[in-house]
């Protein structure tokens, strides 16, 4: 059976004492041609994969509280690189889960018991699209505080593009300061802090400043609009917005102002 190249990384599972699932689901792993490895649940067990791994599974339980460090060291992986993170098990692990890390930091999540074959699909899916070149891609952070939205989006870009996901500004900034982004998808209305003042964090910030904006929103009226115009977004567009248009839109903005766009070439 032919491995899987990862490059210099791996499939790391992260499930702490010896379980039967979780050699069950390496060996099947293994067999499917994805190189694997399971490792402990203590933070050190997971740092030394940190960088290498190009996945990280936990299988999620009902003594989480018990390795809370740990968990929350795999949301730090998960915020350096989105996409990193795929957890197993049941809905009020789950729950417990999304308390810590940001649900838009979870690249999937497969309740038990496992469809081996749903599950195995995806994780190829996942480490195929890795090696597609898509360094080369233009990436894009979609901002947004309705998460089911967001992922809508995130759908319809990923085969074009890198796309990160981030449903607040405290977690886009962050976000922005540890990843190469070309274009920020932003929506108007959000809590705490709406888009337009996010666009004015990101202006007042040097390592932030010059990253190109478009708005993606529900607000279509002339004050919003006009709200925003002084910020010099590099588009406004409203998310009645179909799926060809939008890439449409961004295919012609990367051509104009970012060279060829990787998806036309």
């Amino acid at each position: 059976m032919e491995v899987i190249d990862n490059g210099q990384g791996m499939v790391v599972i992260v499930n702490g004492a010896e379980s039967f699932l979780a050699n069950g689901l390496k060996s099947k792993m293994t067999a499917a041609g994805i190189n694997t490895i399971i490792v402990g649940r203590r933070i050190k067990d997971v740092e030394n994969y940190r960088n290498s791994a190009k996945l990280f599974i936990l299988f999620m339980d009902d003594s989480m509280n018990e390795y809370i460090n740990t968990i929350k060291y795999l949301k730090e992986i998960a915020s350096d690189k989105l996409g990193k993170l795929l957890l197993i098990g049941e809905q009020t692990q789950y729950d417990y889960i999304i308390k810590i890390i940001d649900e838009p930091l979870i690249a999937q999540w497969f309740q038990r018991p496992l469809d081996m074959e749903v599950f195995l699909k995806a994780v190829k899916s996942y480490l195929e699209e890795k090696q597609d070149g898509s360094e080369n891609r233009k990436s894009i952070l979609i901002v947004d505080d309705d998460i089911t939205y967001m992922r809508t989006i995130y759908e319809w870009l990923k085969d074009e593009y890198n796309v990160g996901m981030a449903s607040s500004g405290l977690q886009a900034i962050g976000y922005l300061t540890k990843n190469k982004t070309d274009l920020v998808l932003l929506d108007y209305e959000m809590p705490v802090v709406n888009g337009p003042q996010i666009m004015e964090m990101f202006k007042s910030d040097s390592e932030t400043s010059k990253i190109p904006v478009m708005f993606l929103t529900g607000h279509g009226d002339k004050e919003s609009v006009m709200s925003v115009i002084n910020l010099k977004p590099v588009d406004y567009l409203l998310k009645t917005i179909d799926k060809s248009m939008l890439l449409a839109k961004l295919r012609a903005y990367f051509l104009k102002h970012g060279g060829n766009d990787s998806s036309e070439s």
